[in-house]
């Protein structure tokens, strides 16, 4: 590995642990938040909801913006966006205000829909030049931030250190590592398919009527809402569902976590071992079982135990569907754009609408949708099977060994 490729990976590494560290920083404090705005829980839904505005701005100008202009600046404007709305909602919650901390959110979604697509087309030309499966251990640092976050939250939290304080170092932090991370990542990935755009139809199919991609999108939606899930109402459902004090529901979350990260961390040998299918089909089938025991056992320590689970099926879905999208077939960033754009979708735009289900059934019951996804998700994981390797294509398969 030359050393312009290994800066290249750590800044990847480090662009992805900025937006965990935020969001989880976020999600401890969501119970001090809601005690703020003497919000219930529909209207947490509906605070979460300016999440899913600015998610979904994010998401779909994404890719046209990467296609036009590249990655690299599509990076830089999501990830001040991140440490911008984090700014916000501190404010908003040291002034009690709904507005605000809602248009906080809204900014933060902005950013993050926005600059982790981008990330994602980066790090999958990253892992492309590497020859090797890093596409897990890129979402790990994700994780890893929101362990960090988790952490340093539940500490806060215990300590009652405002929550403006809180947010507000948070973001200077996440600004201070976007000024040393950019500089290693090159201009231009991701402006090729530009010109494939000025192609006709007929000699350029659109890569969203790939069926095989379709499937993969499935299994992406389905385990990126398990994560996205944990990440917005995990806190909560251990304080409101399973009788746990804030600091406690906090220590939940950082378990939840800390899973997620082992998982990507080590997945990377299981995906080159058993294949992207298997991994993701059991990854399915462990996260189901976590959010069964949360939702149908009435326990604290199944409970947090159960969280674990929930954080080891859910850790290998978005990065190993991702690497699968890529290899589905021709024009790769444009494959990986949609994938993450979807998963993205489901990650910041689904877990809010819970919000809704929660008022009506309780948090816990309202995780049974989520449930029902995933155990969908664990049929459609053959698609993630790679292609079979031609004697044209071998030298392809050689440096792609991620099946």
């Amino acid at each position: 590995m030359t050393t312009e490729l290994a800066s290249r990976r750590t800044a990847v590494f480090a662009l992805f642990f900025a937006p965990g560290l935020t969001i989880s920083s976020w999600v401890t404090r969501t119970p001090d938040v809601r005690d703020l705005l003497s919000a219930s829980t529909a209207e947490m839904g509906l605070i979460l909801f300016g999440l899913s505005v600015g998610s979904m701005i994010g998401i779909l100008c994404s890719g046209a913006f990467v296609a036009r202009w590249g990655a690299r600046p599509v990076i830089v404007f999501g990830t001040v966006g991140v440490a911008a709305g984090a700014g916000v909602m501190g404010v908003g919650a040291a002034m009690s205000s709904t507005v605000v901390v809602t248009l906080g959110l809204c900014l933060f979604g902005f950013g993050m829909g926005g600059g982790e697509v981008a990330i994602n087309v980066e790090g999958a030309e990253v892992e492309r030049l590497l020859g090797r499966s890093t596409m897990p251990a890129m979402h790990g640092f994700f994780s890893l931030g929101t362990v960090v976050g988790a952490l340093g939250g539940m500490a806060l939290t215990a300590a009652a250190i405002p929550v403006l304080v809180h947010l507000t170092v948070v973001a200077a932090a996440v600004l201070a590592m976007l000024a040393l991370a950019i500089r290693n990542v090159p201009p231009g990935v991701g402006r090729r398919a530009v010109a494939d755009r000025r192609e006709p139809d007929a000699e350029r199919p659109a890569v969203w009527k790939d069926s095989k991609l379709l499937l993969i999108g499935c299994v992406i939606l389905a385990l990126a809402m398990a994560e996205g899930t944990a990440n917005d109402w995990l806190p909560l459902v251990m304080v409101d569902g399973h009788g746990f004090d804030p600091a406690l529901g906090s220590a939940v979350y950082a378990a939840f976590a800390a899973a997620m990260t082992l998982g990507r961390f080590v997945g990377g040998g299981f995906v080159d071992r058993f294949g992207r299918a298997a991994v993701l089909c059991a990854s399915a089938l462990v996260g189901a079982l976590g959010l069964a025991l949360v939702i149908f056992v009435d326990h604290q320590a199944v409970a947090a135990s159960a969280a674990v689970l929930w954080g080891l099926g859910a850790s290998l879905g978005f990065p190993v569907a991702l690497s699968a999208a890529s290899d589905s077939g021709p024009d790769s960033a444009a494959r990986v754009s949609l994938a993450a754009t979807v998963g993205y979708v489901a990650f910041l735009v689904g877990p809010p609408s819970l919000g809704y289900l929660g008022e009506h059934f309780g948090l816990r019951y309202a995780l049974v949708l989520v449930l029902v996804l995933v155990l969908a998700a664990a049929f459609a994981t053959p698609a993630a099977r790679p292609p079979r390797v031609t004697p044209g294509r071998a030298a392809q398969g050689a440096v792609r060994r991620n099946g």
